[in-house]
């Protein structure tokens, strides 16, 4: 074994998130690598899921209870990592969830739990882990962004809102941290085939009503992301992803994962804001 997969097998890192999807596959591409892999959970019984899971693989994963929604949980997690690791070297911000609901239907509890999962969460986390970071004079963050994160869609503001929030918290944390020897970076994955639809989107009600003003654009759009989701390509790739910034094997800030992702990523390097619409507009017949 080399020096450096001698130093890998030794790392440890946290994925919050990691019973389902994009998490789940990371978690289990880590333990593959031999990482020394901590998935955290939304409750005892999922932590018992995933540890079986992981068991029928021949794998190691020890389960962390945490809701990113509440402080002290994310305070305990991230203590009990390093207290029961001796360190923690990499986090990987993976939990979220979708909301669809176009902003005039909309309601004051469904836009402040948005945020307060993919946003208020990775800073509880971020906040977190950075001291013991910090100490160690080594680490790094991942934050699991979307290709939605550099673009807008209708109906789904405010989880495109939030994706644009953790974009500038991730680049904004990359000056902060450097001196500290902490490296920061988002992944930014397209649509893959995971249980997001099911489990990772909620609905305004109002909104795919048929009575809704933005029923003809629901009509139109939703079916679209749905069937992209559930025939999209695996959710590995995502992982493989996360794992190449881990490893060094790419220094980009901001990693596009997946074809939808790399296309519209390039396509926003090529056009102005109004032809970059026009285009998204075209590819979607939403005119």
């Amino acid at each position: 074994m080399t020096n450096t997969a001698q130093q890998q097998s030794h790392q440890v890192v946290l994925i919050t998130g990691a019973n389902s999807g994009m998490g789940l596959e990371t978690a289990l591409l880590f333990a593959q690598k031999n990482y020394r892999v901590y998935g955290s959970v939304r409750s005892i019984a999922k932590g018992l899921e995933l540890e079986k899971v992981f068991a029928e693989k021949g794998l190691s994963m020890t389960p962390v209870v945490c809701d990113v929604t509440r402080t002290q949980d994310v305070n305990d997690a991230i203590r009990m990592v390093v207290s029961d690791a001796g360190r923690l070297d990499i986090l990987v911000n993976n939990a979220g969830y979708g909301l669809v609901a176009s902003v005039e239907e909309g309601t004051d509890e469904e836009f402040m739990h948005q945020f307060d999962v993919n946003v208020f969460g990775v800073l509880r986390t971020c906040r977190a882990v950075i001291p013991f970071m910090r100490e160690q004079n080594s680490g790094m963050i991942i934050n699991v962004s979307s290709f939605l994160g550099k673009m807008g869609l209708p109906l789904l503001t405010h989880y495109n809102s939030s994706k644009y929030a953790v974009e500038g918290i991730t680049d904004s944390l990359r000056y902060e941290l450097s001196p500290y020897g902490i490296k920061v970076h988002t992944v930014a994955p397209g649509l893959f085939q995971t249980g997001f639809v099911k489990n990772g989107l909620k609905a305004n009600p109002s909104t795919t009503s048929p009575d809704s003003p933005y029923a003809e654009q629901a009509n139109i759009l939703l079916p679209q992301v749905v069937e992209k989701i559930n025939q999209g390509p695996s959710p590995v790739e995502v992982a493989k992803a996360v794992l190449a910034v881990a490893e060094g094997d790419t220094q980009q800030a901001r990693v596009p994962a997946g074809n939808d992702s790399v296309y519209f990523d390039k396509l926003s390097r090529e056009l102005t804001q109004e032809e970059f619409e026009l285009n998204v507009k075209k590819a979607l017949s939403l005119i």
